[in-house]
Parts: structure tokens; C-alpha cells; sequence
């Protein structure tokens, strides 16, 4: 389970004093423009005083991260997780209140972003990681511990678009979980590899959060929350309703039965951590 460090770096931080993203819907009449607009954003629908419909994705949000959090979110599909990462990563600016972002942030939403088919598993390893953030030469350092990790072979030297749905996932993975980001902004988008694959996976993923600064992780799956995460924040109509412990929120947010469950995790995880710790 991942832990705060003491020995952080202050200058590393995440902080926004009552920031509001606002979707404005100039035709309300072109109703196709008007669902996906909704659909992305999942949050209240408002009105300027010009009558211009506009979608209210996050209302007055507080957040303050330092190096060594481990934030998970947590909501209904629409509730506008997302686009609170995207606002972290500064995709979106704030349209009232303030967000400030110090850090080298890799943002990680979609896993097939910056790869191409016409080129060969190795390239992709190149231009994956440029994309996160990395030079050419760091990428070079890592290539070969990320061929192993994708288990591909001589599928690397052969264009990707010759590859299957789960071949391109291992490539994706092998590369995010290769970067050292100051703050890792983490959606999760993961499931089209097979169950051994993902489980090793995770064992890197585990380790990616472990040398990040600050991590902000939006997931359905309460066990990766409990494994990566110390803290969570209940995302609801684009607001905070509740902040604390993931078993503490959790409970709030799903019931009795998903707070045990993630206690049971949590557990395990300190039993792991004692086996492994020398007399």
C-alpha cells in the first residue's frame, strides 16, 4: 500500500481554491451537441443571463495535495471525475476560481494517445514516452526493460496496427509505468489484457505510484484504490461531497459491504508488509 514521504519535496503541489468548469451550450436547440456535451461533462445544467444552457461539470473545488498523496475519486459515471483530472493536468482551465500546478504532471486517460499503427512496437515504445514527458534518450535507456515486461518478442519489430486490442495495452503499460512523474493524474483504462498480465501489471503500476510525487488516480475498482491510495475524495454533480480514508468514503459512497471489503484489502496489503520487512 502506497505511503506518504516524509522526506518530500515541498515544491511539488496541487492546490484550487474554488474552481468551477463550465461547458457552455451556445445552440440548446441542436440537441445531439447539447446530449454529448452532457455526457462528457455529467454535471448540473445551468443558464447565463444571456439564456446561453450551459453544463456546470465542477462546482467550488477545494483541493490541496503535497508530494506523498495518494488521492483516490470516486462517483458514478458522469459525476465528473474526469474532468476534475483534466483540470489538474491543465487540459481544462478553471472558468471561475483557481488552479495552481506545480510539478511535472504526466496525465494518463487514454492508453493507446500517441501511438501509431503504422510503425513498428519499438517506435511506439519511443514516441509513447516522449509523450508523457521523456526525451528520446531516456526512452532508449528503458527500451529493453519494457520489451521484457510486454512479453511481445519479435511482435516489437512489426507494425502496430498488426497487433490485437491486448498487445497494444501491454506496450501502453510497459511505457506508463516506465516514467517517474512528479504527479501522476491516472484514470483508470485498463481490462483488455489477460488476468496473469494485469496482475503483473499492477506489481509496476504499485511502483510508478511509489516513486511519484503526488498521485490523483479516478477508479471503479475499490481494491486498486485500496492498494494505491490513502485518501479519496466522493465526487457527486461536480462536487466534493465527502473527503477521507478510502474505507471511510468508500462506505459513504457504495455501503457497509464495500467498506468491508476494502478494509479486507488493506489489511492483506500491512500483512503483506510485514512478511516482507527483515527481523
Amino acid at each position: 500500500m502506497a505511503r506518504n514521504n516524509d522526506l518530500g519535496d515541498n515544491r511539488v503541489r496541487v492546490d484550487t481554491w474554488d474552481a468551477c468548469v463550465d461547458f457552455p451550450i451556445f445552440d440548446a436547440k441542436t440537441r445531439s451537441l447539447k446530449k454529448s456535451v452532457i455526457g462528457a461533462a455529467g454535471g448540473v445544467i445551468g443558464s447565463t443571463e444571456s439564456n446561453v444552457v450551459v453544463v456546470e461539470a465542477l462546482k467550488d473545488i477545494n483541493l490541496h495535495l503535497k508530494h506523498g498523496d495518494r488521492v483516490g475519486l470516486v462517483g458514478h459515471n458522469g459525476a465528473g471525475k474526469s474532468t476534475l483530472l483534466r483540470l489538474l493536468s491543465g487540459i481544462y482551465e478553471p472558468t471561475r476560481g483557481a488552479c495552481r500546478v506545480h510539478g511535472r504532471v504526466a496525465p494518463v486517460f487514454d492508453l493507446g494517445v500517441g501511438m501509431d499503427p503504422e510503425i513498428s512496437g519499438y517506435e511506439n515504445i519511443i514516441i509513447r514516452g516522449m509523450f508523457l514527458g521523456m526525451t528520446r534518450k531516456e526512452m532508449l535507456k528503458k527500451i529493453d526493460d519494457i520489451a521484457e515486461f510486454t512479453e511481445l518478442g519479435d511482435y516489437l519489430q512489426m507494425p502496430l496496427r498488426t497487433y490485437s486490442t491486448g498487445m497494444r495495452v501491454r506496450i501502453a503499460l510497459g511505457v506508463v509505468t516506465s516514467i517517474d512523474p512528479e504527479i501522476l493524474i491516472l484514470d483508470e483504462g485498463i481490462g483488455a489484457v489477460d488476468a496473469d498480465f494485469m496482475r503483473k501489471a499492477r506489481g509496476r503500476l504499485q511502483a510508478l505510484v511509489e516513486r511519484s510525487g503526488i498521485l490523483v488516480f479516478a477508479s471503479h475498482s475499490n481494491e486498486f484504490l485500496a492498494q494505491l491510495c490513502d485518501r479519496a475524495l466522493w465526487i457527486d454533480h461536480g462536487q466534493i461531497r465527502m473527503e477521507g480514508g478510502i474505507e471511510e468514503v468508500v462506505g459513504a459512497y457504495e455501503g457497509p459491504d464495500a467498506a468491508a471489503h476494502v478494509r479486507k484489502v488493506i489489511a492483506d496489503l500491512e500483512k503483506a508488509d510485514k512478511k516482507g520487512t527483515p527481523e
